[in-house]
């Protein structure tokens, strides 16, 4: 089986060249430039997450700067945005209060190590089994969560709601930018309109001195190289036990969010393929390295790589772009970062919010079964109540239970009598666990005639539900004094026979013709059917 993020047909392997975004200047420049707006929206997001981990800033900032450099160049999806994320800083920070930043240090290390096993062992093969309606309850929910991010951004260093003109300050450069973001593209598409957006917005606001929140009030980005650092904690069986459940849950949350992102980015950009295992062990790596260098760890990014690709990043170049662009202010351009107004910023998410939410769901309404769009509206509220990975877990135990169960409403039987007067019920539909039930319904061992044969050619037992469900059906005709047999099994149904027979009794032969014939009497018995009509 081929490990692709989507069930799309693959298309031929890139060449590097084209991969990293070196075939052409107009190329280039695109990346570049789509690397830079990324880089810019990244600053605040990586602080505040670092805040709400309760961890200095620079860890926020680190982590977006190495797992974004390693996703970009080593990932499984050109042009997607890894960094820290708020998915992960709300398990972090338990772990932090309680044990403090070294041992989440530690935590990200083992939770590397887990992902690459995952890439190694082609888990994220898996992400294949999300149905449609769980993707779309995970942007619909990342939209919200998105966009309530950002009303912390309206309230004042002490948390009160701010008012009056700074008010309708901040909500006039909102709309501005999203105006210049919405408007630019039909102008020129030389300069991502994002880009164009802060730059024209910082320009208005530095140049009037306006009052109004800039990302220097978060905190300041100064900072040097991350340094190599062996986290400090005791090399002890009790410190183990403390950072695996933490380690585990942040790397399914991780992967997940990432997997999940990869085949969002994948639909957009048309750029299908296998890409999954590769993501994982990526994923995996920049947190290993992250760990090491003093970084919070992280995962993709929703919001920045929707940016990337809204703004034409399509190859590596514009990840590789983004975190160099964020160690360089980090190093050398803090003063200036630090001067773009929040309000710019603020633009970019909304209209991310805008290109990121499924409005098409909301059409689905009536035209689609109520048990999908259950589960589009589940998966949204979760998200947005509790976080990703229960969210997309639930969904997808939720959308299983639902098929399962429709699943076993389709298993039915045609009765007749052979000119031997042996009664045959052909079935038709699946023999698992969600329709044994109706399976023992369909037969009537007290009326009906010596010689039952059940014909399992338009059927299929799925699991040992089913293989019990046939040994139960023989014991109520052997009680009833009577014979039954059963013919037409597939391959993959003797192959269950064989692996049950001992919980199963029953003895089976080959039939060259139709493939098994099985008597619960210990009489092997060839059955050879009638040809039947429209059937070669």
């Amino acid at each position: 089986m081929t490990d692709q993020a989507t069930s799309e047909p693959t298309k031929p392997t890139r060449g590097w060249v084209e991969e990293f975004g070196f075939n052409s200047f107009s190329r280039i420049k695109t990346e570049s430039f789509s690397g830079l707006t990324v880089a810019l929206a990244l600053v605040p997001e990586a602080v505040a997450f670092a805040f709400v981990a309760q961890v200095n800033p620079l860890v926020g900032l680190y982590a977006a700067f190495i797992v974004g450099l390693v996703t970009a160049l080593f990932g499984g999806r050109p042009g997607m945005i890894s960094g820290a994320t708020g998915a992960l800083a709300v398990v972090m920070v338990s772990l932090v209060v309680s044990h403090g930043v070294e041992y989440l240090f530690a935590t990200v290390v083992l939770m590397g190590i887990i992902q690459i096993i995952a890439g190694i062992t082609h888990l994220g093969k898996f992400i294949r089994m999300v149905p449609h309606p769980v993707m779309l309850g995970f942007v619909n929910g990342l939209a919200i969560v998105i966009f309530l991010a950002q009303m912390g951004q309206f309230k004042t260093s002490s948390g009160e709601w701010l008012n009056g003109l700074p008010l309708f300050l901040m909500l006039g450069f909102v709309a501005l930018t999203m105006g210049i973001i919405y408007v630019m593209p039909k102008i020129t598409k030389a300069v991502p309109g994002p880009l164009a957006a802060i730059v024209i917005v910082t320009l208005i606001v530095i140049g009037f001195n306006l009052d109004i929140p800039r990302v220097g009030d978060l905190a300041s980005i100064a900072g040097g190289l991350p340094t190599f650092h062996i986290p400090e904690i005791p090399l002890t069986l009790d410190s183990l036990w403390i950072i695996l459940p933490y380690a585990i849950i942040l790397a399914a949350i991780g992967l997940i969010e990432s997997l999940l992102t990869l085949n969002l980015v994948s639909e957009i950009t048309e750029q299908h393929g296998p890409g999954a295992s590769k993501e994982c062990a990526a994923q995996g790596a920049a947190n290993l390295i992250t760990g090491f260098f003093g970084g919070m760890g992280g995962c993709a990014m929703i919001g920045q790589s929707m940016i990337n690709v809204k703004s034409g990043g399509r190859a590596r170049l514009s990840g590789i772009v983004a975190a160099l662009s964020l160690l360089a202010f980090i190093l050398f351009a803090s003063g200036l970062i630090e001067q773009i107004p929040l309000a710019a910023l603020i633009g970019v998410m909304f209209m991310v919010v805008i290109g990121t939410f499924a409005w098409n769901s909301l059409k689905l309404i009536g035209k689609i079964p109520r048990h999908d769009i259950f589960v589009i509206v589940f998966v949204t509220g979760i998200t947005v109540a509790y976080d990703l990975a229960i969210a997309v877990v639930a969904g997808v135990i939720i959308s299983a239970l639902v098929f399962a169960w429709e699943t076993s409403k389709h298993i039915y039987a045609t009765r007749e009598i052979d000119a031997q007067g042996s009664k045959i019920y052909r079935l038709s539909g699946p023999l698992f666990f969600g329709s044994v039930a109706s399976f023992m319904e369909l037969f009537d061992p007290k009326q009906d005639p010596d010689d039952v044969i059940v014909d399992f050619l338009d059927s299929r037992v799925l699991d040992h539900s089913g293989l019990q469900a046939i040994d139960a059906l023989a014991i109520r005709y052997d009680d009833a004094g009577k014979t039954l047999h059963l013919r037409h099994l597939s391959a993959d149904c003797r192959r269950l026979l064989h692996k049950a027979r001992k919980i199963v009794e029953v003895s089976v032969i080959e039939d060259p013709e139709y493939g098994v014939a099985v008597d619960y009497e210990g009489n092997y018995t060839l059955m050879r059917a009638q040809p039947e009509e429209g059937r070669s």
